[in-house]
C-alpha cells in the first residue's frame, strides 16, 4: 500500500513538471489621463486644485486630482468606491504631474477581462534649483477584491516598464506603500 502511495506521488510530481499549470496569461490595456480625454468634475480656484473623471476599464474609472501642483488618482470600482492612491504621499511629496496614458494589467475572469493592477508615470520636480528637471516614477497599484493600494513605485531606467509590469503581475500579494 505504502510503494503504491509513494508510486502515485512521483507519477503526480513527474507530470506537474512536465505539464506546469500555465498562469493566466496578462494583458495591458491603456486609457487616457490627458484633460481632453477626461471630463472635469471639479475646479478650486484657491489653492488651486481640480479633479478630473477619466476613462477606465471593465467598470472602473480614474479620478486624476490635482492639488497645489501635485498630482495623484483615485481609482473607482465598478460600485462606486473611491480608493485614493495618494501619489504625493507615497511615491513623491515634491511637484508632480502624470503621463497622459494609464496601464491597466487585464486577467480573464469568467469570460471577461478584469483589472488586477494599474501602472501610472508620475513625473517629480525633486530638485528646487533646477524646477524643470524632472525624476520619473512608475507607480504601480494592486486592484484586489480587498486592496486598492500602491505597492511599488519604480524609478525610470531601461527596464523600468518590464519592472513595473512584472511588479503589477505579482502585486496582489504585495504590501501597500506608506
Amino acid at each position: 500500500m505504502f510503494a503504491r502511495s509513494l508510486l502515485l506521488a512521483i507519477f503526480a510530481f513527474n507530470c506537474a513538471v512536465a505539464f506546469p499549470v500555465k498562469p493566466a496569461s496578462v494583458a495591458s490595456v491603456y486609457t487616457d489621463l490627458s484633460p481632453a480625454k477626461c471630463k472635469t468634475i471639479k475646479v478650486t480656484q484657491d489653492p488651486g486644485s481640480s479633479v478630473l473623471r477619466c476613462p477606465g476599464v471593465a467598470g472602473y474609472s480614474l479620478l486624476v486630482l490635482d492639488d497645489d501642483a501635485r498630482q495623484s488618482v483615485t481609482v473607482v470600482t465598478p460600485d462606486g468606491q473611491e480608493h485614493g492612491l495618494d501619489y504625493w504621499h507615497v511615491v513623491t511629496g515634491y511637484f508632480s504631474s502624470l503621463a497622459e496614458k494609464a496601464e491597466w494589467r487585464m486577467v480573464k475572469k469568467g469570460g471577461k477581462l478584469a483589472p488586477i493592477a494599474l501602472i501610472v508615470r508620475v513625473y517629480a520636480n525633486e530638485n528646487p534649483d533646477v524646477p524643470e528637471q524632472r525624476t520619473s516614477y512608475l507607480a504601480v497599484a494592486k486592484i484586489t477584491s480587498e486592496k486598492i493600494c500602491v505597492t511599488a513605485k519604480i524609478k525610470a531606467s531601461k527596464t523600468a516598464n518590464a519592472e513595473a509590469r512584472r511588479a503589477a503581475d505579482a502585486s496582489a500579494a504585495k504590501p501597500c506603500l506608506e
